[in-house]
């Protein structure tokens, strides 16, 4: 790198800095092609903005995903307003963990999608198995090209007057079960679901809002990278509803009584 004489930039301004013109290396994460990988860029692989954990459970009659609204830069709770759970069409919710520009460049994806089939107007809309078969292969085909999309998918929705819940991850890896938690909740929330599920399989619109709540609340506790504003999606025959900046009640007095770490 060198300075040119003729610019109008003071380089007094930044002087550790680079060139006009020239690419500026961010310390850890080298954007400049070099000689050392290739002269690839791998972005990708190392999420910038990151979401955590998203929520998703089977009642009777339909099914309902829930999740934070955080952006995490980092370990800094950054963006407070992002919508990780968002409507593809009136059947159907997809929920996205991870890295939020991958998550924000397949929406694109989908929206423009679903926006092809209504212009179609052949009376065929984007099901939930058919998003969740879609988003495998897409998932897996990013992930043997080495480039993958740093996410961990959510689909829900009702097809043929059935509720249905789906997770995909990151290399393609799919399933389909009644209740479903990613992130750090797969490890502190989905045990809590399945207790839930075994007392009362058939849970109500009412119970599961209850549970998935509860669950969200322990999150915030116990996960760094959560947030106290969260999204809850339903999804029934009659459509499917969003509710957005939800503020739970929470009790922080139990931590007078944790000493010893200091």
């Amino acid at each position: 790198m060198y300075a040119n004489p003729n610019s109008i930039i003071n380089p007094s301004l930044w002087p550790n800095g680079p060139a006009p013109g020239c690419f500026f290396n961010f310390p850890g994460n080298g954007v400049t092609p070099s000689t050392s990988n290739g002269g690839i860029i791998t972005r990708t692989q190392s999420p910038v903005t990151t979401g955590t954990s998203i929520l998703g459970i089977i009642f009777d009659g339909g099914v309902m995903l829930a999740g934070d609204m955080l952006g995490s830069y980092g370990s800094m709770a950054k963006f407070r307003s992002i919508e990780r759970i968002i409507k593809v069409n009136n059947s159907t919710v997809l929920g996205a963990t991870g890295d939020i520009a991958d998550f924000q460049h397949l929406q694109a994806i989908i929206e423009q999608k679903v926006i092809d089939e209504d212009c179609a107007d052949d009376g065929f809309t984007l099901k939930p198995k058919a998003l969740h078969t879609w988003l495998t292969r897409v998932l897996y085909n990013r992930r043997s090209k080495f480039d993958p999309l740093w996410n961990t998918f959510l689909v829900a929705g009702i097809e043929d007057g059935e509720p249905y819940l789906g997770c995909v991850d990151k290399i393609g890896t799919a399933f389909s079960d009644s209740k479903i938690a990613t992130g750090y909740g797969a490890h502190i929330a989905l045990p809590l679901m399945r207790e839930a599920l075994e007392k009362k399989p058939q849970m109500t619109k009412e119970e599961a809002r209850a549970l998935l709540i509860n669950c969200l609340r322990v999150l915030f506790y116990r996960d760094c990278r959560a947030l106290n504003k969260h999204q809850i999606a339903t999804i029934t025959n009659e459509g499917v509803t969003i509710e957005n900046n939800i503020q739970l009640d929470t009790n922080w007095e139990v931590a007078n009584f944790v000493v010893g770490y200091e």
